[in-house]
């Protein structure tokens, strides 16, 4: 009887012996899972000079020609305006008028002093070829003369300013004013743009931009014309680097009224005449955001960083990186979407 009831205690103490370390062995188990799982899987490529096209394609914003703020130098009651916002206008159109009695008296009240004025000078300088006054007599009165002719000439001004001009050719593209408002001086009556011709600025290595020429031909292509490419030719290259160690060029882009173009559209630039060499490239995966502000996550170790990086050309799949990468680094080429900055990362195959 002793015997049977050690033995059933002695079974009782294994089975518990198991259990606990099965439980304990399923936390530690649970435990090396969630570590491993915090750490979130991503795929990297390593970064290297690679060997792209001949075509160097970059995205730049297209701009007006001319972009100007029509500016009142008068103030007062507009009277008239004689325009609305999509009107063409030219150079010297009258846009709006301005309450002129009060300028166009004291014009004429110039007009008199400056009549009376030369008509004592003339009078005087017959009498000085006389003999009857002194030279001396004769310099003032033809001083008070030509103060008189710049008080009228500034009082002439004063009439042509209420008469606000547009300052050239273009569309009228804003209108900040109405008839029967006060306006003062120096304000703005609207915004006028010349999109006859069209310019585009990106900015090109500087090795890009020593092969680069003012007047080679680019093309230029834009989503809302698909399969429509533009012919434009590059104005000038800038002579000194800006802070990406980059070179911005401007390029002059004719509008073509069959396909209108407007300010602050995108478009892709292809310098075809740039010839093919080696550069720093990361796939186009890797890219976050735009390729105007691109960034991209570095791994080093097992934290993942977001840097900030200068694309240059595009060749393909590949985005030439003209600032930001060093090679040999590792950046993330999927798996981006679950990624923040410093966040601990585990490479995958």
């Amino acid at each position: 009887m002793k015997k049977l009831t050690f033995t059933i205690i002695a079974s009782v103490i294994v089975i518990l012996i198991i259990v606990l370390l099965f439980i304990f062995g399923s936390k530690k188990e649970n435990s090396g899972r969630r570590e491993v799982l915090s750490d979130i899987p991503v795929t990297v490529d390593m970064v290297k000079k690679q060997p792209l096209t001949n075509l160097v394609s970059l995205v730049g914003l297209i701009d007006p020609n001319s972009d100007v703020e029509v500016i009142t130098e008068a103030h007062g009651l507009i009277t008239k305006v004689n325009f609305k916002i999509g009107d063409q206008v030219k150079k010297g159109t009258v846009l709006v008028e301005i309450d002129d009695l009060l300028i166009k008296s004291d014009m004429a009240r110039q007009e008199i002093n400056y009549f009376k004025a030369k008509r004592d000078f003339d009078r005087n300088k017959t009498l000085y070829e006389q003999n009857s006054i002194s030279a001396s007599q004769l310099d003032i009165s033809r001083l008070d003369m030509q103060a008189a002719e710049n008080d009228l000439t500034r009082a002439r001004k004063a009439l042509d300013d209420t008469r606000v001009k547009a300052p050239i050719n273009g569309t009228m593209n804003s209108k900040k004013i109405n008839e029967g408002s006060y306006i003062q001086q120096n304000s703005s009556i609207g915004n006028i743009v010349d999109i006859s011709t069209m310019k585009v600025k990106v900015s090109i290595s500087e090795k890009d931009a020593f092969v680069l020429h003012a007047g080679d031909t680019v093309e230029v292509t834009t989503d809302v014309y698909p399969g429509r490419r533009f012919l434009a030719h590059v104005d000038n290259i800038a002579s000194k680097a800006d802070e990406a160690h980059t070179y911005p060029v401007e390029i002059h882009l004719p509008n073509d009224p069959a396909f209108p173009l407007k300010g602050g559209m995108f478009g892709r630039i292809n310098f075809t005449s740039i010839t093919s060499r080696d550069a720093i490239a990361i796939s186009r995966d890797a890219l976050i955001g735009s390729v105007k502000d691109a960034q991209v996550f570095v791994v080093k170790g097992n934290t993942a960083s977001l840097r900030n990086i200068t694309i240059g050309r595009e060749s393909g799949q590949l985005l030439e990186v003209l600032n930001g990468l060093e090679e040999g680094e590792m950046v993330v080429t999927s798996g981006q979407n679950n990624l923040s900055d410093n966040i601990k990362v585990i490479i995958v195959k």
